[in-house]
């Protein structure tokens, strides 16, 4: 495990997560660690939230129709030289 220092954290933070970690039942340090795992970890839950946040909004709404669209045959690409 690594270990970081933080300086210049101003006085009104450094309260703020010393009150959180009472509210949390953890030490400053624990609580800390646990914020910046979840910002880290954020970004990778983000991928899924919207997809999960879209069935639910469907869900609510009773569905979503899409119109119908024709298949239209595929073309080959021209990959000529440029």
């Amino acid at each position: 495990m690594s270990a970081i220092t933080i300086r210049k954290l101003p006085d009104a933070a450094k309260q703020r997560l010393r009150m959180r970690a009472a509210a949390n039942g953890r030490s400053m340090e624990a609580e800390a660690r646990t914020i910046l795992l979840e910002a880290l970890n954020a970004g990778q839950r983000v991928d899924l939230n919207w997809i999960e946040q879209l069935i639910a909004v469907g869900g609510e709404v009773g569905g979503v129709d899409l119109p119908e669209t024709e298949d239209e045959p595929a073309t080959a690409a021209d990959l000529g030289s440029a």
